[in-house]
């Protein structure tokens, strides 16, 4: 893989920017709050609604304040990126807490805490809505209207064996670079078990350095993501410094039609992506599609036609840094072998989820196990090419990945080491696109 190296000048600008602290929200849950706290003492009659602006959300309460029960908690606030600050554990009793965010992005994972002990983790949280201006909005499909990620607040998941949280601190930031995600259904925030895709995952290795913004949506094709103004509400919130992944293939390849085809219609939308990044003076980067689990005789069969190839073509004669996740996927399912590739997308007999009556058997949508690791082969690929953006790595995935023994997509982590607290909504509808 080609290297795209960014000065280094540029990396200490980006990861070295004030922080913004004109809007604060904080909440204590532990019904006590210490002496001359300014946080909002929350109860459990505290639900959310629109006059409110806060309060416990799409679930049940808990059954008590500091209870060990998964919980969601909204806050209205503006599209933006907000700084999220929780303390983490209880005076009261042990901890392991597992905390999403928006449509099921993975941010602190199974963190253990003893009685007594409070730990602070802090992450930004990227919120947007379908509005671009006053007369122009995404055009979004039906399945998205009830989506967390297009609703008029940020919303918080504790969850995990035994979650404690002890306060949550919501902040503004307007100075944070972000990483917008485009794409398709391996790409988008799935809000149902047991769907999962790589974008909500990614979010776990990253500090407060960065934000991810999830616009992919399910089905979706490089030129119909335009249409959609998808792009367009991207780049209304889009700055100088920030970046742009784009995977597409997946989808297009089954365009037909005048002037469809991957080195023209694909082609041009993908220039159309390269162009409007760099006018904001943002860094645009390439993805190339995910495998389908498609085996013979051991080995994954090719199915995106040359879609990948015309991807890597656009972006060396554009001079956009390119992840080869086609190739590092074709590793990953190969190692893990064919049976034991179902393991990482949507296989479970019927019955394995309330409400499921038919077998799951799709070979293009991963769940959380297959998002993880799909996840890891993009960072990667990012420190592959010197991106900025791995200066904002958690120091963890450093420890368990340094340079000199980087993640391997042919030696995947052992499934039964992963951990996964479900979300609480299933989702029997598989996701558009195949």
């Amino acid at each position: 893989m080609r290297s795209f190296i960014v000065s280094s000048l540029l990396a200490l600008m980006l990861f070295h920017a004030p922080t913004a602290s004109a809007q604060t929200w904080s909440f204590d849950f532990t019904g006590k709050p210490s002496r001359g706290s300014t946080a909002v003492n929350v109860s459990v009659a505290d639900r959310y609604t629109a006059e409110r602006g806060y309060g416990f959300d799409f679930t049940p309460s808990p059954s008590r304040i500091d209870a060990a029960e998964p919980f969601y908690f909204s806050v209205t606030v503006p599209d933006g990126n907000y700084r999220v600050s929780i303390t983490l554990g209880s005076r009261r009793r042990a901890g392991m807490t597992t905390v999403r965010a928006e449509s099921r992005r993975l941010f602190v994972e199974n963190q253990a805490t003893r009685k007594g002990e409070l730990r602070e983790v802090t992450f930004v949280v990227h919120k947007h809505s379908p509005q671009i201006s006053d007369n122009r909005k995404i055009r979004l499909k039906p399945r998205e209207l009830t989506k967390l990620n297009f609703d008029d607040r940020l919303t918080i998941e504790i969850n995990g064996d035994a979650p404690a949280c002890s306060r949550i601190t919501i902040e503004r930031d307007d100075y944070v670079p972000t990483l917008f995600l485009c794409g398709n259904s391996t790409v988008v925030d799935q809000d149902t078990e047991p769907w999962a895709s790589w974008g909500q995952m990614i979010t776990r290795w990253f500090t407060d350095k960065v934000a991810v913004a999830n616009f992919a949506e399910s089905g979706e094709t490089a030129s119909t993501f335009i249409a959609a103004s998808r792009l367009e509400k991207a780049l209304s919130m889009m700055k100088k410094g920030d970046y742009l992944i784009a995977e597409f293939g997946h989808n297009d390849q089954k365009q037909r039609g005048p002037g469809m085809g991957a080195y023209y219609n694909f082609a041009t939308a993908l220039k159309t992506f390269i162009d409007e990044t760099r006018a904001r003076g943002a860094t645009p980067i390439f993805v190339t599609p995910t495998q389908r689990r498609s085996f013979r005789d051991g080995h994954i069969q090719e199915t995106h036609a040359d879609y990948p190839e015309a991807m890597a073509w656009v972006a060396e004669r554009e001079k956009v840094p390119l992840i080869d996740l086609h190739a590092m996927t074709r590793s990953l399912y190969e190692a893990m072998g064919e049976e034991g590739s179902k393991r990482a997308f949507v296989h479970y007999p019927a019955g394995s989820y309330p409400g499921q009556t038919t077998e799951f058997k799709d070979n293009t949508h991963f769940n959380p196990y297959g998002a993880y690791e799909i996840a890891k082969c993009v960072i990667e690929g990012m420190r592959q090419l010197n991106l900025p953006l791995v200066e904002a790595l958690r120091p963890e995935y450093l420890q368990l990945y340094p340079a000199s023994s980087p993640f391997n997509p042919a030696s995947p982590d052992d499934v039964n080491a992963f951990h996964w607290n479900d979300s609480p909504f299933f989702e029997a509808e598989k996701p558009d696109g195949n």
